[in-house]
């Protein structure tokens, strides 16, 4: 059966449809309300003009589909095979930015709280997501102060020997050493933060104030005015709640711009009616089909297979909407269409999160949107609208929204490189770090089949390299090859002299290699007590960055990010230093083996004559005058007698001296 026959024999119900190749792979995927009207009508001469339609047309080959009871089924379905099968036809979401989740491991044996951008079926509790991101770390950093819940990296399903100083600074309970805490303490301590995240402030609040209340009684003041310290937060955080008016609901806005087959979107998060972040989406190549205008309106479904379907806008409302929307449609509206693009990209953006906003801003109409709005309030269980204002105060806010999308395309397309601080901030944000980045120390090993083993330590600090704080290691402990073992004996070397001096640690702390490199270095931080240093490294062939703490979720970056350009630039200059640094050990361990031959030079002799000549050639060239004014006439003459020996049995049997043959002749 041809390709057409078979879509003549489809069914006229919801469902699911994919084109595939000659080589059985999905091209594409879309949905129907009508399978046969919906797919037929890629068959329509009018369509077939469409270059991109008529493209994906002559790569098909095949056609399946799945049917469903009904539309919205159809909807969940097209996003989830979307995303698994990532088709060359679709409209993909690419995102180089995700917003953190607080994570309550209620799995393990003593749960901890910290920061993660990956929801797992892991048996944890996350909160979230947080706008802006540095806000899920403060609210961490408040549970670990106030409710004394480690949010460290150590292993809490073993007991370790002793605590770290967070304990005796009474800020953690200290649940990774035997018998510190009761388990009913830390129990009771685990459900005030779930309460703390879930917003139960009256229910925590009662909680508090009853045990406040006991331990005064018992005349435990220490302890009451811990719980009263406590109050204080929860009553901090609901007066800044009812600043917003109650009426003020969440929102998200989008705006975009498209010029030269690239495309920025940019979406801003509104909550409780204040703008509290910005989210950036880029397409720099965009695929092939862009989606039919007309086959993706609902009217079409309805179009019989003979004929051609309605357009989904006729030229007047074509008309208006360039005149509403910021950004218009480029000269060709056929080569991209923004009702079809926002259609299918608000599928994969909200469909299976776990937050959806009660209301969703739009440049314009498109297809599907009200089934889409229905879909999202049963998956939230509450009233999801999505709406294109055309009017008033609310099409201003998406024409705003428009323009930033507009300065990100000009800021990621055209200005190249962005302002130090702006890299800076995507660092942070693109590593999850708690703080936005000042100082990079990287380290680099450095040998030739374990000879001469090296490490390097560059430092980046405030946008540039600071090679006055450059440090080289010669590795002392390890023998032959083991870069695991050399990387744990320089990171505890030089972090331990800090934790000594008292002096500050670096933002992170940046390994050049892979994640065996980077847990050698995290067991050398743990060794001297160090938990909560940011610990991250690169692969050199993957160009992937492994977080500590995050190694199952390594961060991918675009290979045009100034973030990655960042950390490839740190990189590199590890490991030219440690290059360098061991071909000097190279040369001084060749100038060793050749002096050290000479009878009366033994280390301290070898030393200072380097020192003195600079090399071995300079040695070999020096004068009886030259030579007795480093070590006594002895030694000099038998230091002229070696090179002169060596001289003469380098000389072949036609007489002709080796390359040395000119500066030894001085000797003579």
């Amino acid at each position: 059966m041809d390709l057409q026959q078979k879509i003549r024999s489809l069914p006229r119900q919801p469902g699911v449809y994919l084109y595939k190749n000659a080589d059985g792979e999905v091209i594409y995927v879309g949905k129907a309300k009508n399978l046969r009207n919906r797919v037929s009508s890629y068959l329509l001469e009018k369509n077939q003009m469409n270059a991109k339609t008529g493209t994906l047309m002559r790569e098909a080959v095949d056609v399946d589909y799945i049917q469903v009871a009904n539309e919205h089924e159809a909807l969940a379905l097209e996003n989830n095979l979307i995303k698994q099968r990532k088709p060359r036809f679709n409209i993909l979401l690419r995102d180089d930015k995700t917003y953190p989740y607080v994570k309550l491991t209620m799995g393990d044996r003593h749960p901890k709280v910290f920061v993660t951008r990956k929801l797992r079926k892991d048996g944890g509790q996350y909160f979230g997501p947080y706008f802006p991101g540095n806000l899920a770390h403060r609210i961490v950093d408040l549970i670990h102060r106030s409710f004394l819940i480690p949010s460290c990296k150590v292993d809490l399903n073993r007991y370790h020997p002793r605590p770290c100083l967070e304990f005796y600074i009474k800020r953690c309970l200290a649940p990774c050493v035997e018998n510190l805490v009761a388990p009913e303490v830390y129990r009771e301590a685990i459900r005030d933060v779930q309460l703390f995240l879930d917003g139960k402030e009256s229910e925590l609040e009662s909680r508090i104030t009853r045990r406040m209340t006991d331990a005064a009684m018992n005349e435990q003041y220490e302890l009451a005015a811990k719980y009263r310290d406590q109050l204080v937060t929860v009553h901090q955080l609901q007066e800044k709640q009812r600043i917003a008016s109650a009426e003020n609901e969440d929102a998200d806005v989008f705006g975009y711009h498209f010029d030269r087959e690239m495309l920025a979107v940019a979406q801003f998060h509104m909550r409780e009616g204040k703008i509290v972040d910005k989210r950036d989406f880029f397409w720099e190549d965009l695929p092939e089909l862009e989606f039919m205008a007309g086959a993706e309106d609902d009217d079409a479904d309805e179009a019989s297979p003979t004929e051609e379907p309605e357009p989904a806008w006729s030229e007047a409302d074509a008309g208006v909407l360039s005149t509403v929307v910021e950004n218009s449609l480029p000269p060709q509206p056929q080569a991209f269409s923004p009702a079809a693009f926002f259609s299918t990209f608000l599928k994969q953006h909200y469909l299976d999160q776990p937050y959806v906003p009660r209301t969703i801003y739009v440049p314009l109409e498109f297809p599907d949107r009200l089934a889409l709005a229905s879909l999202l309030s049963t998956q939230s269980g509450r009233k999801i609208e999505i709406l294109a204002p055309q009017r008033g105060d609310k099409r201003s806010l998406v024409d705003l929204v428009g323009q930033n999308a507009k300065q990100s395309y000009d800021q990621r397309f055209r200005t190249l490189q962005p302002s130090k601080n702006a890299i800076a901030e995507a660092l942070q944000d693109a590593l999850n770090l708690p703080d936005l980045p000042t100082r990079i120390e990287c380290f680099d090993i450095s040998h030739i089949q374990g000879a001469e083993t090296v490490a390097s330590m560059v430092v980046w600090e405030k946008g540039e390299m600071k090679k006055s704080d450059y440090r080289k290691f010669k590795v002392k402990t390890v023998s032959g090859v083991d870069d695991f073992a050399s990387m744990r004996e320089v990171i505890q070397r030089r972090y331990r002299k800090l934790q000594e001096s008292g002096e500050p640690f670096p933002s992170l702390i940046l390994i050049d290699g892979g994640l065996g490199q980077l847990h050698a270095a995290y067991a050398a931080l743990e060794e001297i007590g160090v938990t909560l240093q940011p610990l991250a490294s690169i692969a050199k062939r993957e160009e992937v960055i492994y977080v500590y703490g995050q190694e199952d979720d390594p961060v991918v970056l675009d290979r045009r990010s100034p973030v990655l350009h960042l950390v490839q630039r740190i990189r590199d200059e590890s490991h030219r230093f440690a290059i360098t640094y061991h071909r000097k050990r190279r040369e001084m361990r060749d100038r060793d083996s050749e002096l050290l031959n000479i009878p009366g030079v033994g280390p301290t002799t070898r030393k200072r004559l380097v020192e003195h000549f600079g090399s071995v050639r300079g040695i070999k060239a020096a004068g009886p005058d030259a030579l007795t004014a480093v070590v006594n006439a002895k030694t000099a003459q038998k230091i002229r007698d070696f090179f002169l020996a060596e001289r003469e049995a380098a000389i072949d049997g036609t007489g002709t001296p080796t390359s040395n043959s000119g500066s030894l002749r001085i000797l003579q």
